[in-house]
């Protein structure tokens, strides 16, 4: 089979490898749609602190059953989304139902080798029936989970101030599920005017605004002088993350919803005066895949706005760079099979 294959930071070649022959139990799946996220660029420029090269990329995934075990949940030709975290359901994670932040957690295209491939074999708890969405929408469904867990995380209340930083696919997806809670003012903040304008577009609930040297005063006086009672950080950079904490409000919370490889530091006093909570927020839930379905056909998520560029995987090596060097209007880009 074709693989496309990262072999070390700046390189991705098509590589022909063996097809894969499934464990007992597990299913076989051709590859139809792989979503392109923050994680498949960072490891391409070598930013990913989680991974070993070379890899198959690709964990926004949705395929085809080629071939089911016998009494499986599931038959030949039926659509689905791929969960890639595979977690080992035994350690103090998964015994807590977090299986999202397993303790032996292997993640399709960073731990091992995930979709940009023609056959991939898994598990079939790893597999949800696509019940009715396009294979374009499946493959969105699970970065999309990853802002509805992040918002969970949050614990949002009805009537709060919300702000998202960073206005990629991760942070609209935050942004998106913040707005279906009840009341809340959502608004977003990116130092990129085209992401700002795009994700006012995209939602009537937004405010939007760029970072520039007036913007703490201006978010001042679109909560009163109160700052946010929640902010999700989905930008993955440091500076960025100890910077969302200045924007919560006393007795808030700021939820990191992106890694980074450095360290965060943050001043004791101004942490403990405002008695706020610093949150992480990993990966996503069986739970979170449902929501995200449940709002897809509800006819809530807007997925032909986000889904913004489409590409032959085969393509892929050559239009990747193209995409590093200049995203102007990139938001998310899906790979066909």
């Amino acid at each position: 089979m074709k693989s496309i294959v990262c072999t070390e930071p700046g390189k991705l070649i098509i590589e022909e490898r063996s097809d894969p022959i499934p464990p007992k139990g597990w299913v076989t799946l051709k590859m139809k749609r792989i979503g392109l996220c923050g994680t498949d660029f960072h490891i391409f420029k070598g930013l990913h602190p989680f991974l070993e090269y070379p890899r198959v990329m690709g964990h926004e995934l949705s395929g085809e059953i080629l071939e089911t075990p016998r009494n499986g949940r599931f038959s030949v030709g039926d659509k689905v989304i791929i969960n890639p975290y595979l977690s080992c359901g035994d350690c103090v994670s998964c015994k807590k139902s977090k299986s999202n932040c397993c303790v032996n957690l292997k993640v399709l295209g960073v731990h091992t080798d995930g979709g940009m491939c023609e056959f991939l074999c898994l598990p079939e708890r790893a597999i949800y029936s696509a019940r009715g969405l396009t294979l374009s929408e499946a493959a969105m469904v699970e970065f999309l989970s990853i802002g509805a867990h992040a918002v969970s995380r949050g614990q949002l209340l009805a009537g709060s101030r919300i702000l998202v930083i960073g206005a990629g696919p991760i942070g609209l997806g935050v942004a998106l599920f913040a707005s279906f809670e009840e009341a809340c003012a959502v608004a977003i903040l990116d130092v990129n005017m085209e992401r700002v304008v795009f994700a006012e577009n995209l939602s009537d609930a937004f405010s939007g605004f760029v970072v520039e040297d007036d913007v703490d005063e201006r978010l001042r006086e679109f909560t009163k002088g109160d700052m946010f009672d929640v902010v999700f950080d989905a930008t993955g950079n440091a500076k960025s993350m100890e910077k969302s904490l200045d924007y919560t409000s006393h007795g808030g919370a700021c939820v990191f919803v992106s890694v980074v490889k450095d360290k965060i530091k943050f001043s004791d006093p101004f942490f403990h005066a405002r008695e706020m909570q610093i949150i992480g927020s990993r990966n996503a839930n069986r739970v979170d895949f449902e929501n995200v379905i449940d709002k897809i056909h509800s006819g809530k998520i807007p997925s032909s706005e986000l889904n913004s560029h489409n590409v032959n995987l085969l393509d892929l090596p050559r239009q990747l760079p193209t995409w590093i060097e200049d995203g102007s209007g990139l938001v998310k880009a899906i790979a066909h099979l």
